[in-house]
């Protein structure tokens, strides 16, 4: 049988994602002879192969792919010529001295791409080699995107915003529960090639299409880690919409959805009322706020800005114009960050956020979601995605950031 890639990634993306790799090691594990990474994320993004295995980085000599399976959709998809397979890490320094790019005394390795016990399992199996922690490497590497990422991540915001804005008001209306809702987003999603799986990268997040919240469903209490609450489809599953919570007429309808498009993601909210007359006071200063805040920090979103000098600024915005009750999240649902990396994964570095001091680099991206919890009435305010660059921050998700009405 003869088969083609669906789409292999150009060889350039591996060489400069590699560089890059290496330049953050350097700085970061000097000692470091190299880098093992397991992530499947991680793989495809320094490989263009989605597989079971490790990719072994060198700080000389040509990286090695060891397929564990799927040695054969590897080099299919994978435009690397070192392409091997193995069955035990036991394995991995005979393979490894037989390329010629053996492990040296100290290798940093990606910790997050292991459980504990396969971790405990890697270090057994590599006696004598010291191994040290080099995730921060591979989530600096992965937060600048290269010119062929973006153009994925542009056409992916494009069809968001056509979703949302064009498609998906003709398909909803008050009286709907969240979950129709929901279900009509998926239609709409996919009508625009939403490729239906999103992915999250910190140990324990998860998330499927995104929120659907109409009324005080957005200020339900959340264990994700983000301002928009929702009471979901089960304990169990608190994603989606409940089918028991129906759209009122008066109430704000929250949906915080992202949209994946070949492995990249983009992610928009975008509040949604039956009518602008209907609209409270209260809610629409919230709005207006909100989109001021967005405006504010897009603006500053040039490289060497310091993302927590960003959030210390917003934040003194904030509390001079008395919105620090319900600005990202009511009560305990608030959370610390005005916005975060995004790209393979809808969680990516940098964030905005008191603790990120790493200036901001160009093509970077990163989600901006300034929302205000209404106590007893919903969620109002934004999300959208930008890029960074000179002239501040590139919306990706078009310009319509609502509120937006049913047809």
């Amino acid at each position: 049988m003869s088969f083609l890639s669906l789409e292999q990634m150009p060889l350039s993306e591996v060489a400069e994602r590699t560089a890059r790799l290496r330049l953050h090691l350097n700085t970061l594990n000097p000692a470091a002879s190299g880098i093992l990474v397991f992530s499947r994320l991680a793989l495809y993004h320094l490989t263009g192969a989605w597989v079971s295995g490790v990719l072994w980085v060198p700080m000389d000599g040509e990286a090695v792919l060891l397929c564990r399976k799927g040695i054969e959709r590897a080099q299919l998809d994978s435009p690397m010529s070192r392409i091997v397979e193995f069955k035990s890490y036991s394995q991995l320094p005979a393979l490894l001295q037989d390329a010629g790019v053996p492990m040296g005394d100290e290798v940093a390795v990606e910790m997050s791409g292991l459980t504990w016990s396969m971790g405990e399992l890697l270090r057994s199996k590599l006696s004598g080699v010291v191994l040290v922690p080099g995730d921060t490497a591979l989530s600096w590497t992965r937060a600048v995107k290269t010119p062929w990422e973006l153009a994925k991540l542009r056409l992916a915001g494009e069809r968001h915003d056509k979703a949302l804005n064009d498609t998906l008001p003709n398909m909803i209306r008050p009286g709907m529960t969240e979950r129709e809702i929901a279900l009509a987003v998926w239609d709409a999603f996919y009508s625009h090639g939403h490729q239906g799986m999103m992915r999250m990268q910190n140990a324990g997040e998860e998330i499927f299409l995104g929120h659907v919240a109409a009324g005080d469903s957005a200020n339900y209490p959340t264990v994700f880690n983000g301002p928009l609450g929702l009471r979901g489809a089960h304990p169990v599953l608190p994603f989606l919409g409940y089918a028991g919570k129906v759209w009122q007429r008066g109430e704000p309808l929250a949906l915080d959805c992202g949209f994946c498009l070949e492995g990249y993601h983009t992610d928009k909210t975008q509040v949604y009322w039956a009518e602008e007359s209907v609209i409270p006071d209260e809610a629409d200063r919230a709005q207006d706020f909100c989109l001021q805040i967005q405006e504010h920090l897009a603006s500053r979103l040039v490289p060497g800005a310091v993302p927590a000098e960003l959030y210390r600024d917003c934040i003194r915005i904030v509390l001079a114009n008395g919105m620090g009750e319900g600005f990202m999240g009511l009560g305990r649902n608030k959370v610390g960050f005005l916005g975060h990396g995004i790209g393979l994964a809808i969680d990516e570095w940098p964030v905005i956020a008191p603790t990120f001091d790493r200036p901001l680099e160009e093509n970077m991206v990163l989600a901006l979601e300034p929302k205000i919890g209404i106590a007893g009435l919903g969620m109002v305010g934004v999300e959208n995605t930008f890029v960074v660059t000179p002239e501040g921050g590139r919306c990706l998700t078009g310009e319509r950031f609502g509120p937006t009405f049913p047809a």
